[in-house]
């Protein structure tokens, strides 16, 4: 598979596909929550705009989460050797040409444009990255008008017979660097290029403005889009103390229970500055608390916590912590390994996309490993097989057990703050049931 051939099925990317979704979607995270499938029909020519927050993981959402062997168009720099070229083609990503490349490099992208004709024809699915280039920030930055002149131009040399339809795509991480976090994928409703033919017809610049500026409302409507810039750190840091509860919740998505916070604190700035000030200003409080006292949201929000489990959860601590040590195996292995190489990366967006690269590739070069040494040292070769799949087993049951062990400490942490009366802590918890009850009140909004 290669860069002439790249719209053609592989069979042998799609054995990788498989093997790096198996990673992808059960190991690297707990739970993927997709919505809106339904709107992605493989018999059409669609283009995927996802925003770009976390660097090749933004990618990968949309790879993992629907079918298909979708073409990526990445930056042409990417693509000096050749060696690594040919491994990008095989991945399916075509190179883009920049001024700064050189201005003698932009005529490659005649031939990568009719490449991407022939994705298209061939309802591949190209996915473009619009915003260009990656921000660790939950908001929308402008979009480039690169991906609606590929959709119109490509409309245009096929004498607008594709149909071209580009899908809006939401991604949001519940924490875009630590491992076993939730990911959630929104597909929103196509955009009909044709909509815009007869205005690209009268006025290209006009068309380009006017589909790009559809397509970065669409976005944002499926995103968690803090706009604010000044209280960008109250209000994300809101979202965690009021919907924190709500990671996991596939019915209505916390992605969707952010945006509707974010709406109604828009909704009181223009009402009450005041008020709304007051929340911004008693959210960054609450965090700072928090952080001093080590104290977590979730041990704020627990109305009590009863000795009686606190001492069985050091029962379960004690019993389970064979399994922990068992586990440390794969966690030093396939965790512990990958943080170490990250420390000298500046870029914290591509922390995570190397945690996976990493883990990944070096579960294809130890879990071969285990799994001989099992079978040579355990007898029946079934036994073998038993004690080779209870090594990934013990390591999730590991995490959760380090989740768990940070759960019990910090209950006997809070216990020992209100034994003593600490004032800070009185303090913080007053703080946080205030912010929760004002938070609450905006619904009547």
């Amino acid at each position: 598979m290669g860069r002439q051939n790249i719209e053609k099925y592989s069979a042998r990317y799609a054995l990788l596909k498989s093997v790096m979704a198996f990673w992808h979607d059960n190991i690297f995270y707990r739970k993927i929550i997709v919505v809106g499938r339904e709107n992605i029909n493989p018999e059409q020519s669609l283009i995927f705009a996802p925003n770009h927050q976390n660097a090749l993981m933004d990618a990968l959402a949309v790879l993992f989460t629907h079918k298909g062997q979708p073409v990526f168009l990445a930056r042409a720099d990417i693509f000096k050797r050749k060696l690594v070229a040919s491994f990008l083609y095989f991945l399916k990503i075509l190179p883009v040409y920049r001024i700064r490349d050189g201005f003698s490099t932009l005529r490659g992208n005649d031939d990568i444009f009719l490449k991407t004709i022939d994705v298209l024809k061939n309802k591949n699915g190209v996915v473009i990255l619009p915003e260009g280039d990656h921000a660790g920030f939950r908001r929308l930055r402008q979009l480039k008008k690169g991906i609606c002149r590929v959709a119109f131009q490509a409309e245009e040399a096929a004498s607008f017979n594709l149909k071209i339809k580009i899908i809006p795509v939401g991604i949001e991480f519940s924490h875009y660097t630590r491992f076993r976090q939730v990911l959630t994928v929104v597909y929103g409703k196509p955009i009909e290029v044709s909509e815009f033919y007869q205005l690209y017809r009268e006025s290209p610049e006009r068309a380009l403005n006017e589909l790009r500026s559809r397509l970065s409302k669409e976005i944002k409507r499926l995103m968690v889009h803090i706009e604010s810039q000044e209280d960008y750190e109250a209000i994300d840091e809101l979202r965690s103390i009021v919907n924190e509860p709500y990671s996991d919740d596939i019915k209505y998505p916390k992605l969707f229970r952010d945006r509707s916070l974010i709406a109604r604190l828009a909704k009181l700035m223009e009402n009450d500055n005041e008020a709304y000030r007051n929340i911004c200003d008693l959210s960054l409080k609450v965090k700072r608390e928090a952080m001093d006292l080590h104290v977590t949201y979730r041990l704020l929000r627990k109305k009590k916590h009863p000795l009686g489990w606190l001492i069985v959860g050091v029962l379960v601590l004690l019993a389970a912590l064979p399994v922990w040590i068992f586990g440390n195996i794969f966690m030093l292995t396939f965790i512990a390994l990958p943080e170490l190489q990250i420390r000298k990366i500046k870029d914290p967006q591509f922390h995570s996309s190397l945690k996976y690269g990493i883990s990944a590739g070096l579960a294809f070069i130890f879990l071969p490993v285990y799994l001989v040494i099992s079978l040579l040292v355990f007898h029946p070769w079934w036994l073998g097989i038993l004690v080779f799949l209870s090594i990934p087993v013990s390591g999730l049951l590991a995490w959760n057990y380090n989740i768990l062990f940070r759960r019990v400490t910090g209950g006997f942490r809070v216990k020992h703050y209100k034994w003593t009366k600490d004032k800070r802590f009185v303090s913080l918890k007053r703080d946080f049931d205030n912010l929760i009850q004002m938070v609450a009140s905006l619904k009547d909004e």
